[in-house]
């Protein structure tokens, strides 16, 4: 994605072929290494020859060349030394510049981050959050309150005329509903029973007698 938006950097593709063309040379200089040591041992085998058969001369020039084969060899070994120290330095700088582009990389996509929520947007966009917030407060304070008639009502008389219903109301179960509970029979035993109290009709019946006989007296 990053590479699609800032591009890939040359110095990589640089450091790539340049690697890639250290190894082609490693690779070579170690055939030709091979190959200087399968001379070496033929002067070797040539030189135990001639000396078997006494020819000294001839087998000093086969050690003479497998000298300077094994000089070649050295100074291929070095050359390699060389290249693999060029190549350590080089992936370790490929190495570095790839951290440093990335972390360049996502610098800008922070700072692109930062712009896009930065506290001036941050505190226009809860402006907007609270204005709309408060524009919805009042819309629905508007639909809640009454229209018409029903706006012209007085709410201090309707709750006088509640107090007035639940008296009404409460009074009327007061008088639905019996003053003295009837009493229970009271269960008497034989023999026990206690003497029925005189109906009233007649206790008045008597104190008219008594008044009667007291004037008579007089």
């Amino acid at each position: 994605m990053f590479n699609r938006l800032f591009g890939k950097p040359k110095q990589e593709t640089n450091a790539l072929s340049t690697l890639d063309k250290l190894n082609e040379t490693l690779e070579m200089l170690e055939k030709k290494e091979k190959v200087l040591l399968k001379k070496v041992s033929v002067e070797v085998e040539r030189a135990k020859e001639y000396s078997r058969t006494k020819n000294k001369r001839a087998a000093i020039k086969c050690l003479k060349r497998k000298r300077l084969y094994e000089q070649q060899i050295e100074q291929l070994g070095n050359f390699q030394l060389r290249v693999h120290d060029q190549m350590i330095m080089l992936e370790g700088a490929k190495a570095t510049t790839e951290t440093a582009d990335a972390l360049r990389t996502g610098a800008a996509a922070m700072k692109a981050m930062q712009k896009a929520t930065n506290i001036d947007v941050v505190d226009k966009t809860m402006d907007e959050v609270n204005e709309q917030t408060e524009n919805m407060k009042q819309i629905q304070e508007a639909l809640s309150t009454s229209i018409g008639a029903a706006a012209e009502f007085d709410e201090d008389e309707l709750e006088a005329e509640l107090e007035e219903l639940e008296g009404a109301e409460l009074e009327k179960q007061l008088l639905e509903s019996p003053t003295t509970a009837p009493a229970a029979p009271v269960q008497v035993p034989a023999g026990r029973q206690q003497a029925r109290p005189l109906p009233q009709k007649r206790m008045g019946e008597e104190d008219e007698l008594a008044a009667l006989q007291a004037e008579m007296a007089l």
